[in-house]
C-alpha cells in the first residue's frame, strides 16, 4: 500500500513539475470582429499571441472549421518570452454572415485552442451617378 501512494505521489509532482515547465500560449484576443465589410474588402486578419512559458513554444496545426478561411501558422518555434502571429484570410467573395473557428494545437500546457472570427459581409452599394 505505501509503495502504491508513493507511485500515485511521484507521478503527480512529475505532471506538476512538467506543466510548470510548458510553453503556455497567451493570445492578446480569442475573437476577431471583421465587423461589417464588403464583398471583396480585404480578409487578413491577425491574432497575437505570446510564449509566457520557459520552454519553446511549437504551432504543430492550424486549421479552420471551413475552406472559406485559411490561416497561417508560424514555421519556427517560438521563444519563451516572444511573440508571434497566425494570420488568417477570410474568403469575402462569400456574402453573408461570418461565424468560423480556427482551431490551434500546440505543445503548450493548454494543447489546443479555439479562436473566433465573426461579422458580416454585404454587397458594396452602388454609388449613384450625378447628372
Amino acid at each position: 500500500m505505501k509503495i502504491r501512494l508513493l507511485l500515485i505521489a511521484m507521478v503527480l509532482s512529475f505532471t506538476t513539475v512538467q506543466s510548470q515547465e510548458a510553453p503556455q500560449i497567451v493570445f492578446d484576443s480569442l475573437t476577431i470582429d471583421y465587423g461589417t465589410i464588403e464583398k471583396g474588402d480585404d480578409g487578413v486578419r491577425i491574432f497575437r499571441f505570446t510564449n509566457n512559458g520557459t520552454t519553446p513554444l511549437e504551432i504543430k496545426q492550424v486549421r479552420s472549421s471551413c475552406g472559406c478561411t485559411i490561416p497561417k501558422k508560424p514555421d519556427a518555434p517560438i521563444a519563451p518570452g516572444a511573440s508571434s502571429e497566425i494570420e488568417v484570410k477570410y474568403d469575402t467573395q462569400r456574402v453573408g454572415p461570418i461565424r468560423k473557428t480556427i482551431t490551434v494545437s500546440s505543445n503548450a500546457s493548454t494543447p489546443v485552442v479555439a479562436l473566433k472570427i465573426k461579422g458580416e459581409v454585404i454587397e458594396p452599394e452602388e454609388e449613384e451617378e450625378e447628372e
